[in-house]
């Protein structure tokens, strides 16, 4: 998994990405600018391995909030990495999962690619989760341009779907969202130190582009 040292480095060079990316911009979302907001249903089949975690392991259905978006936020018809944030409404609160576009394979799973429209490439959560059974990782593959289906796979293992991700006919205007999947996770779906080293730093900068304060238990980690 990731290491400290090389995760703060990750990390900081993410974070250096995204001021670089607001410093060219100017906007109050370095990443992931402009988007469509849309409402939804997810349809949780369950999954034929346990994994511990019971948001993909049991049947269920969840009310959604989607935003789709362009990584750079290049003019189309220029290719750009797509992107997929799902909020899933729970009864402990607001759980946020990030899609981007990469590949499926054992390898491409974990590498981002640019795609000339949403939906035509695969998306992942990029980074694996920690669950009791080991890591895993989501993908989001588009079905139509209002359906998607959700799978999870091990680290380098096959995808096992788990559930159908149906959206509103129409797209709703943007509006000022903050997805964050180092605040609101998925119960049993646990960021790796790691991975949250390597993810805070740009999501630090992304609050402080848009005013909004930091979680106490980021400031208490920060050394």
């Amino acid at each position: 998994m990731i290491t400290g040292p090389a995760s703060r480095a990750g990390g900081a060079l993410l974070a250096a990405a995204t001021r670089a990316v607001a410093a060219v911009r100017g906007a109050d979302k370095p990443l992931h600018p402009r988007g469509d907001v849309v409402a939804g249903r997810l349809h949780r089949s369950g999954s034929s391995e346990r994994t511990g975690v019971p948001w993909l392991d049991e049947p269920g259905t969840d009310e959604v909030t989607v935003r789709r978006s362009r990584a750079i936020g290049l003019p189309r018809p220029a290719p750009d990495v797509h992107g997929l944030a799902l909020r899933v409404h729970t009864e402990d609160g607001p759980a946020d999962l990030l899609f981007a576009g990469t590949g499926l394979g054992r390898v491409t799973r974990f590498v981002l690619i640019p795609g000339r429209k949403a939906g035509s490439r695969p998306l992942t959560t990029l980074l694996p989760y920690d669950t009791d059974t080991g890591a895993v990782v989501l993908a989001a593959v588009g079905l139509t341009p209002q359906t998607y289906e959700l799978s999870w796979a091990r680290v380098d293992g096959d995808w096992r779907p788990f559930a159908v991700l149906r959206l509103a006919s129409e797209d709703g205007p943007d509006r000022d969202l903050s997805f964050d999947p180092v605040r609101h996770q998925i119960a049993g779906l646990r960021q790796y130190p790691g991975v949250r080293r390597l993810r805070e730093p740009a999501y630090t900068r992304a609050r402080r582009s848009s005013g909004r304060p930091e979680p106490d238990e980021v400031r208490a980690a920060r050394p």
